[in-house]
């Protein structure tokens, strides 16, 4: 009971921030400026793909020549349709990810908008936007990499019949779930000192709220255009599970903005979470695959 508790909490912190942009247009529409410009440039690749799936399959499959025209047929008409559904899979995993990068002013003004309205905004790691760039395409490549390494295999299953049109479905939004709400919290956490293979170990820790929150985004962003729509609402929901859920909300004893949660030094608290290297005092699972 307590993992599904948590799951629906996960589900809870997306309404929150739905509730937040309600309350707040003025952000909503702030934040809907690089969701629409990445929306539109994913239609546009998606249109490029669909229309193209079949010369890609027959291209693919130089094997299928000889077979009859029915069979043939058949297989490249399934390969094809199997090409267009990674690319939306992969557009609604990786939507977020660009979406962030592309609007990484918008969304670090958002996130830091929440945080006013909530207390304290933690402050002690502020990077340069241009310094960030290359950061957060490094860390969203290697999310990309992890995605991959678990759709991939999933991508061939969907052939098998049975397990292909139900447990497979289940999986991957688990797997695109998860990795949604590895890149919207990532401003969050950023803002927390936590570098990426922290971030990774604390979600994981926190999986069943981490897929609650991941999930519904999931299924949403597979949706057109609700994905632009949903963006905003994401980035402030994301921004209020990392305050309430992720991390403690009470400040420490030497005041706001002063230890680990908040910007301070996170060795020198010996919060494990924030600690890669056990012999600063950090806790050594937390230096994880990632």
């Amino acid at each position: 009971m307590g993992h599904i508790r948590s799951f629906m909490d996960g589900i809870g912190f997306f309404f929150q921030g739905l509730r937040w942009v309600a309350r707040h247009p003025r952000w909503w529409l702030f934040g809907l400026i690089p969701a629409l410009v990445v929306f539109v440039l994913y239609a546009v690749g998606l249109y490029f793909l669909g229309t193209n799936a079949l010369e890609i399959a027959d291209w693919a499959t130089p094997f299928a020549d000889g077979w009859g025209e029915t069979a043939r047929n058949a297989l490249r008409g399934v390969v094809g349709l199997a090409l267009f559904g990674a690319g939306v899979v992969l557009s609604v995993v990786t939507f977020a990810a660009v979406t962030l990068i592309v609007g990484e002013p918008f969304y670090e003004r958002l996130s830091e908008k929440v945080e006013e309205t909530h207390g304290e905004v933690p402050t002690g790691h502020e990077t340069p936007f241009w310094k960030s760039i290359p950061r957060s395409v490094k860390d969203s490549l290697v999310t990309l990499g992890w995605v991959l390494v678990f759709t991939v295999p999933l991508f061939f299953l969907g052939f098998v019949p049975v397990i292909g049109q139900t447990v497979v479905p289940v999986l991957g939004a688990l797997v695109s779930g998860f990795f949604l709400t590895v890149e919207l919290t990532t401003l969050a956490l950023e803002r927390r000192g936590m570098v990426r293979k922290s971030r990774f170990a604390l979600l994981r820790s926190n999986k069943a709220t981490s897929l609650g929150f991941g999930v519904l985004l999931f299924l949403l962003f597979l949706v057109p255009f609700v994905s632009v729509i949903a963006m905003p609402a994401a980035v402030v929901g994301a921004t209020i599970m990392v305050r309430t859920r992720l991390t403690a909300p009470a400040f420490p004893a030497g005041g706001p903005n002063t230890g680990p949660r908040f910007g301070g030094d996170p060795r020198s608290a010996g919060d494990p979470r924030f600690g890669e290297d056990p012999r600063l005092g950090g806790d050594p699972r937390f230096g994880g695959r990632f």
